[in-house]
């Protein structure tokens, strides 16, 4: 006793014989554990705290704590430079892996980059320009070493697709063009901003469900798209849904297919599917899907300009502008009608550019097990397309398959980026002639292996298992942007990605907790089917916090619960539901709407007449009963203090109840937890009171925790029930059963 801190009463104990003999006993008291009560904080303080722990979790200022002003300067500037951090301890052997990955990635970007500026309605040497100045920029400010920066297929689809519906690239190019990087200007400030702000987190209300949808159809949209280029058709729909495509594609069947075309994108989609494979069977031949469109490229340019194929109707390239990227800073539109079209469609195209990239980033990091900074990756694609838009690049991120391929190569660092960067800028300096003669059905062919990966099937069956509503939102997206268009898609999964959360908030999950047996564990009786009830009880869950949207939710399930019980119980004949027990631990936020709300509901269920009370200090009270356990410990101990400061306004003194903690002289567990810092920021709590009723009934004829003014203010039912033989005095342990050492034998979980 005197170890804890605390002394008997020798009031109570006078009063008490019973309790004391047990007190006498050869008994070993569990430790009762205190917790205090944290000091009031004003307003300001209490902002301050919440803003902290909202946006600066990971504390970024912790580094520059007691440190000089020059540290801290430098602290700074490495901070915003990764590289020159990292720099520090670059050796050879790193260049080595860096260099062959950077090296490897460059073979497989080249081709790619011009598949992909056709995506999105530019000249080639656009796709190759975003592939130079981004990757460099990234390499600079990015944490990531296994991210290989340049522009992607659904990003370039989407940038073509929301830029074609403004200005036709065929009739009006240069206002095309000044608008796309406008949008890219755009897309950099957004990504950016969402750094500098430490608003990341808006970017995973884009649920992985969602996400795998549409990434779904927007694969089948883009290999859809390039038919044209596989099959030679010179007039195709600019739409972008199945039907019309589909449409587009057969009625020009008997007079625009080139059959030359066909054979020359069938042979070499042949070619790059079997490097797939192979690269796939045995992961030593990375290298070969990864060289593979390279190598089409170049045999299929060949092979045109021996054959002078493009005489007999195959399409090609043509030439493509020699030299580095040139600046456009004066052709972003920072006036006129379209700076508010390049706003709206840059923010669309950087969230989702952001959304891939930090996608990609995260699972590398995971792999090779490093920490990532979200909101540092955030400012440094925001920043390489911020440049990029300045030097005639469009919104370039991260790119799955050349991140696969960089992190299969062994890179080591971002320097993978610059090797890559490097091999484009000579492409673009000597080597830009050389592709004059490649067929544009080789570019079609090397987007359509390249997007195949993104139709993850695995990952939609699994959400089928996991989470119907998941797979709803999966489908729709993908069907969205199949059936209708790319922005429809992606509103469809923005919209059903939001719908969830909302659901989730205002429909929180209940559950009916019953008893293991052979253990003193709870658990929701629909999740274990060998879990029991106990009789006359009926324990409910509430498995997420309560908020004003959702308390009165909250409050009408645990009435229908109530109901189908009685109903149940007259079918039966089973013992009447006595005691309800709302069991709250997982909770996280409790409103003072909420408390007032479910108590008012419970109160009018009739069933605990007076079930609860309120606690006028900042203090969560929170009362559970466990009968079946107390069975098998004995008289547990709770903490007496949390009562008294629960009660303090009901109470003549506080000095009714001086001790620390009380013995329970009933064989009912009463767990009583005090919890203030939720608390501090919930207010005054309501939790069940007829278990403090139970636990005290011997205390005297009228328990000496409620004023005396006529009735006790729990009712009558309860000391009823015990009296007339409960499910609770059925469960009586036996008089010489051990006490355990411990109430947190027993858990509601």
């Amino acid at each position: 006793m005197s170890s804890m801190g605390g002394s008997t009463d020798e009031n109570l104990e006078t009063k008490e014989p019973h309790a004391r003999s047990l007190s006498s006993s050869n008994v070993q008291e569990p430790y009762v554990h205190k917790v205090g009560i944290p000091p009031r904080q004003n307003l300001f303080r209490e902002f301050q705290s919440t803003v902290k722990e909202t946006f600066f979790a990971d504390d970024p200022l912790r580094p520059f704590k007691d440190q000089t002003k020059s540290r801290k300067l430098i602290l700074g500037i490495e901070a915003i430079f990764p590289i020159l951090s990292w720099g520090r301890t670059y050796n050879l052997t790193k260049l080595r892996g860096d260099l062959i990955a950077g090296l490897t990635i460059a073979s497989l970007c080249i081709p790619q980059d011009i598949g992909y500026a056709k995506l999105a309605n530019l000249d080639p040497e656009y796709g190759l320009y975003s592939s130079f100045v981004p990757p460099l920029i990234y390499a600079v400010m990015g944490s990531s070493r296994d991210i290989a920066i340049g522009p992607v297929a659904v990003v370039s689809l989407l940038l073509g697709t929301l830029l074609q519906s403004e200005i036709d690239p065929i009739a009006n190019p240069i206002d095309y063009r000044r608008l796309a990087f406008t949008a890219t200007f755009f897309a950099g400030i957004t990504q950016a901003t969402l750094g500098v702000l430490r608003l990341g987190f808006l970017i995973d209300f884009l649920s992985h469900a969602a996400i795998v949808g549409f990434m779904g159809g927007a694969a089948i949209t883009i290999a859809l798209q390039q038919l044209k280029g596989f099959l030679g058709i010179k007039k195709f729909t600019k739409k972008t849904d199945v039907i019309s495509v589909m449409y587009s594609v057969l009625s020009s069947a008997h007079h625009g297919w080139n059959w030359q075309t066909i054979v020359i994108g069938a042979v070499f989609l042949a070619f790059l599917l079997f490097a797939k494979y192979i690269g796939k069977k045995n992961p030593r031949f990375f290298w070969v899907p990864a060289i593979a469109p390279l190598i089409s490229v170049i045999l299929s340019t060949l092979f045109v300009y021996l054959t002078r194929a493009d005489k007999h109707g195959v399409a090609i390239v043509k030439k493509i502008k020699s030299g580095i990227s040139p600046s456009s800073v004066k052709e972003i539109y920072f006036t006129g009608d379209y700076l508010g079209k390049g706003f709206r469609i840059g923010i669309v195209a950087g969230m989702i550019a952001l959304t891939e990239a930090t996608a990609i980033g995260r699972t590398f990091a995971s792999m090779k097990d490093y920490q990532l900074d979200g909101n540092k990756e955030m400012v440094a694609l925001g920043a390489m397309n911020v440049v990029g838009s300045f030097t005639s690049c469009y919104v370039a991120t991260g790119s799955f398959s050349r991140s696969a391929v960089n992190y299969m190569a062994g890179c080591e660092t971002a320097v993978s980026n610059i090797v890559m960067s490097v091999v484009v800028f000579l492409t673009l300096q000597f080597l830009t002639p050389l592709f004059e003669y490649t067929p544009n059905a080789i570019l079609a062919t090397i987007i359509i292996s390249a997007v195949i990966n993104l139709v993850d099937y695995k990952a939609a069956i699994l959400i089928w298992k996991i989470d119907k509503f998941d797979f709803v939102a999966c489908m729709g997206a993908f069907f969205g942007v199949v059936f209708a268009s790319v922005e429809i898609g992606l509103l469809i999964a923005v919209s059903i990605s939001f719908a969830k959360i909302l659901l989730q908030v205002t429909r929180p999950r209940t559950a009916i907790l019953g008893k293991i047996p052979r253990t003193t564990v709870y658990r929701n009786i629909q999740q274990y089917p060998e879990a029991t009830r106990v009789p006359g009880l009926l324990i409910i869950r509430v498995d997420s916090a309560i908020y004003f949207s959702n308390s009165n939710y909250v409050k009408e399930r645990i009435l229908r619960w109530l109901m189908d019980e009685e109903e149940q119980v007259k079918v039966d004949y089973q013992t009447r539901i006595q005691f309800l027990i709302v069991e709250m631990s997982p909770l996280s936020t409790f409103s003072e709407n909420s408390s007032n709300s479910v108590e008012d509901k419970i109160n009018e269920a009739e069933l605990l007449p007076s079930s609860s009370a309120r606690v006028p200090q900042y203090t969560q009270l929170r009362v559970q009963l466990d009968p079946v356990l107390a069975h098998s410990c004995g008289a547990p101990l709770f903490d007496v203090e949390a009562l008294k400061l629960a009660y303090s306004r009901t109470l003549t003194s506080l000095e009714l109840l001086p001790s620390s903690f009380a013995r329970v002289p009933q064989y009912t567990q009463l767990r009583v937890q005090l919890d203030p810092v939720l608390a501090h920021s919930c207010g005054a709590l309501l939790f069940g009171v007829e278990a403090l009723k139970l636990a005290y009934s011997s205390l005297g004829e009228e328990p000496h925790l409620w004023p005396r003014r006529g009735t006790s203010p729990l009712g009558e039912g309860l000391s009823r029930s015990v009296e007339e033989g409960s499910p609770t005095r059925a469960m009586r342990k036996p008089p010489h059963a051990p006490v355990a050492s411990s109430p947190k034998r027993g858990s509601i979980a």
